[in-house]
């Protein structure tokens, strides 16, 4: 029997077993908003403690616990505290910081050196954590396909997908791709630019997410991490502060 990390996000649901403090090879799938359908639910795995992350809607994280309670001796759920494995959050009230984003800085602190943690899902989510371990805040904004899928519902004759990058693109599938992608990174340069003012010191780069990929060509200094949050949840078995059965 083993552990396993199960990280239920927006959109994606993601798990991979528990090797040491990282996560193993994971498994992802897209969902819907607010149920998964049973035959990916009868494929997830059995063992000893299922760990869980959950940003997604009360009705889909409560199907997916149910389903894991039968396959798991104990699940532990995860939340935000205010201080866990060498990070200390900046909210007043941390339980309204994000798991999601807690554990992106978990993952990143035993590094001990600034880190701008960015997430590219359905949100744009920028956290700044100094070589202490102080998170110093962040951002949250659209991603480049929440941005692209609000002007198609506008505007349904601009399209929600397609196009590449230009800086002056001469189509508007490409002018599209091209705003859109050149707003998260902009955002992006704005906080690396505005961190390292803060700081004094170029803060490292890292990026995770589904939507990240299309945006790494723009930022060739970032480190591209898609198990992020899943090794961030690792850490938190291994500290276990303040789990919920």
């Amino acid at each position: 029997m083993s552990d396993w990390l199960f990280d239920l996000g927006n959109s994606r649901f993601k798990f991979a077993p528990l090797q040491g403090e990282r996560a193993g090879s994971v498994q992802a799938w897209a969902h819907g908003a607010e149920a998964m359908d049973a035959p990916a639910l009868d494929a997830l795995p059995r063992g000893d403690t299922a760990w869980v992350a959950s940003v997604a809607s009360m009705a889909l994280t409560g199907q997916v616990m149910e389903v894991l309670s039968g396959r798991f001796a104990q699940v532990r759920v995860a939340h935000t505290l205010p201080e866990c494995g060498g990070v200390r959050v900046a909210y007043a009230r941390p339980e309204k910081f994000g798991v999601d984003r807690f554990l992106g800085l978990l993952a990143v602190a035993p590094a001990q050196q600034a880190v701008l943690v960015v997430g590219v899902g359905t949100a744009l989510t920028i956290d700044l954590l100094d070589a202490d371990g102080l998170h110093r805040g962040g951002r949250i904004g659209a991603s480049p396909t929440v941005m692209r899928e609000a002007l198609h519902a506008r505007a349904v004759q601009l399209p929600a997908t397609g196009g590449d990058y230009a800086e002056f693109a001469n189509d508007t599938d490409d002018a599209l791709a091209s705003g859109c992608d050149g707003a998260a990174v902009a955002l992006v340069e704005r906080s690396l630019r505005q961190a390292t003012a803060l700081l004094g010191t170029a803060p490292t780069l890292v990026v995770h997410g589904g939507g990240a990929l299309p945006l790494l060509p723009l930022m060739p200094a970032a480190d591209y991490r898609p198990a992020l949050v899943l090794d961030g949840l690792a850490r938190w078995a291994l500290h276990q502060c303040g789990c919920e059965r």
